[in-house]
């Protein structure tokens, strides 16, 4: 996928000053390297859908975690009582996976374990709503809304066909942008099930019925390349107007 990219799950919303980032996959690499670019010191909240080697890998190589001045807190929805993020990330960082342990970050970091389906208040002009996604090992989507706009980010979550997913309907209604779970298509999904992913199709279905105001297809599948997404968005386009597919780089405004 030359034009539409490869790393894994990174989306960085900003909400005035405030710098949330949803997942922690390799995008956060290139992310990390532009905040220190910028000079100023980083001050982010990382939300995890899940903590699945491919969602949490940036972690290690996000550039700030080695600045002193940074200051993030980390949220994980999906791990208790078995687990708390800061086990699982330190776990990553230990050899024999990894050349340098945990305590080689400078940053201050907050772990911040919660259940899916709290509501959550980093800042007070921010509110994030949280639900439990079908996913094994469990999954968090997210709805974040500041001042009178909203975002959905909803990845890693597997449907069921002839069935809209309620956790899922509710955490969207309405939204001004989803961002959605779009491995398969329809066609596929039946060779997948239990890899808890989603389709394309199912997403135009869920923004039509929520009253979805953009729809953003996302978290695609390694096989299919530039020239299928291509095709996937034409026809997504065609079902829901003004959805677009997922790419590198690319920056809304809502």
């Amino acid at each position: 996928m030359s034009r539409y990219g490869g790393n894994t799950a990174c989306v960085e919303v900003r909400c005035g000053d405030r710098l949330l980032i949803f997942d922690a996959g390799t995008g956060l690499r290139p992310l990390g390297k532009t905040l220190v670019a910028d000079g100023a010191p980083t001050e982010a909240d990382i939300f995890l859908s899940h903590c699945h080697i491919d969602h949490i890998v940036g972690v290690p190589f996000f550039a700030p975690c080695y600045v002193q001045s940074t200051r993030l807190r980390l949220w994980a929805g999906n791990l208790l009582p078995e687990y708390h993020i800061e086990q699982i990330l330190r776990r990553m960082m230990d050899k024999p996976l990894f050349p340098i342990g945990f305590g080689a970050l400078k940053a201050n970091i907050e772990f911040h374990d919660f259940r899916a389906g709290d509501a959550l208040r980093p800042y007070p002009e921010l509110t994030i709503r949280t639900a439990p996604l079908r996913h094994p090992g469990g999954a968090t989507g997210y709805r974040l809304e500041f001042g009178n706009r909203s975002i959905a980010y909803v990845t890693d979550t597997e449907h069921r066909p002839g069935e809209l997913d309620r956790n899922v309907l509710w955490l969207v209604y309405g939204v001004d942008l989803m961002i959605y779970d779009c491995n398969f298509t329809d066609d596929e999904f039946s060779r997948y099930v239990g890899w808890g992913h989603s389709t394309w199709q199912e997403g135009v279905r869920i923004a039509q019925s929520a009253k979805v105001k953009k729809l953003v297809l996302f978290h695609h599948d390694p096989e299919h390349d530039d020239e299928a997404l291509d095709r996937i968005g034409d026809e997504a386009r065609a079902m829901h107007v003004g959805t677009i597919v997922a790419q590198e780089g690319t920056t809304l405004v809502v």
